[in-house]
This record gives structure tokens, C-alpha cells and sequence, in this order.
């Protein structure tokens, strides 16, 4: 089992104590909703049982066994990578280069190729970089007490992430950016 599939175990052990129900009982729960959208029963999840945007997230997941890791299993680095980066999400490719080229001078870490985006981990996730739409590149920092900055976008308690960073081109991949996520790097550990 993989550093990250011990972190997605921790996550819904604890959700199921957090709930005081099983995952078979929380999987019930779900398909009972009615509900099909992941969105929808992400929010039903938040509402219901009190759980935070991650766990919600990742209940939904479990459930319907649709995460990325999954999404990705049995293929490469590289061709998942050339699924993220495909259609009007290419021109996003050099983004994730040179935040790759910058990221590897900090040390070792787990590079984990979901779905739509890459996981970045140490211990704990320290970052995911991906596009988010087709205009839009994403970079999410998770690290605490950065100073305020119109760059950086606080995300609410529970998410993914910390904080996120848009971007729309390679150029805006500078000091200041990479500056925050090795902390986050460094806080990883």
C-alpha cells in the first residue's frame, strides 16, 4: 500500500469516527440520497454529517470508488499526464513543466497523477498542480499562515488546499510562487 492509499485510509477512518458510522453504513446513506451528482452529494455529505469539503469530497469518492488515483491506476506517469494535458487543456503542458523543473530542486517527494491534476506528496500532500478549466491553470499551496496577498486565494477550512493560486501562462511560475510551495514542501515533512 502506498504512502497515499495510507493517507486515503486514515481519511475515512476517521470520517467514520468523526460519524460514528461504517462506510457501508455512510455508503448507504449516499445511495438512499437519491442523489447522482458529486457535487450534489458532496454538499448533502457537508449538510447531514457536519464533514468538512476534503472529507465530504473524499466520502464520495470511496463510495463510488471514482477518485483519481483509481481514474489513473494501471497507467503511466506520462500517458496520464497527456490526458491532463489534452485538447484546449495543452497549451497548460509548459505550466506544469516549470513547475516541475522548479519543484524537483527542493528534495525528494511522491509525484501522484490523478484524473485532472497531480498530487505533489511528502508525508501529507504539499501541493496539486493541474488546469482547472480550459482557461485557467491551478496551482493548490497546503501550508498555514502565509501573509496576504492578492496572488494567493485562502480556501475554506476542510478543502484540499490552503490556498490556490491561478495562473494563465508559464512566465507567471516565478520566485514568489515557488517560494510558497517549498514551504509547503518543507512543512510536508
Amino acid at each position: 500500500m502506498s504512502s497515499l492509499d495510507k493517507a486515503i485510509q486514515t481519511q475515512i477512518d476517521n470520517i467514520q469516527k468523526k460519524t460514528g458510522m461504517t462506510l457501508t453504513q455512510l455508503s448507504a446513506l449516499v445511495k438512499k440520497s437519491g442523489l447522482s451528482k458529486h457535487g450534489e452529494i458532496r454538499d448533502m455529505l457537508k449538510e447531514k454529517l457536519g464533514l468538512g469539503h476534503g472529507d465530504a469530497n473524499a466520502l464520495v469518492h470511496a463510495v463510488f470508488a471514482s477518485d483519481g488515483a483509481r481514474a489513473s491506476q494501471g497507467k503511466g506517469e506520462d500517458a496520464v499526464l497527456d490526458e491532463i494535458y489534452s485538447g484546449a487543456k495543452a497549451g497548460f503542458r509548459p505550466i506544469h513543466e516549470k513547475l516541475m523543473k522548479e519543484i524537483s530542486k527542493f528534495g525528494e517527494f511522491e509525484v501522484a497523477p490523478k484524473k485532472g491534476y497531480v498530487s505533489l506528496r511528502r508525508k501529507k500532500q504539499f501541493a496539486m498542480i493541474g488546469p482547472k478549466t480550459n482557461t485557467r491553470f491551478e496551482v493548490g499551496i497546503n501550508a498555514k499562515d502565509f501573509k496576504k496577498n492578492a496572488r494567493l486565494a485562502e480556501q475554506p477550512a476542510g478543502s484540499m488546499c490552503n490556498y490556490i493560486v491561478s495562473l494563465t501562462e508559464a512566465k507567471e511560475v516565478d520566485a514568489e510562487l515557488i517560494a510558497w510551495i517549498k514551504s509547503a514542501f518543507e512543512g510536508a515533512s
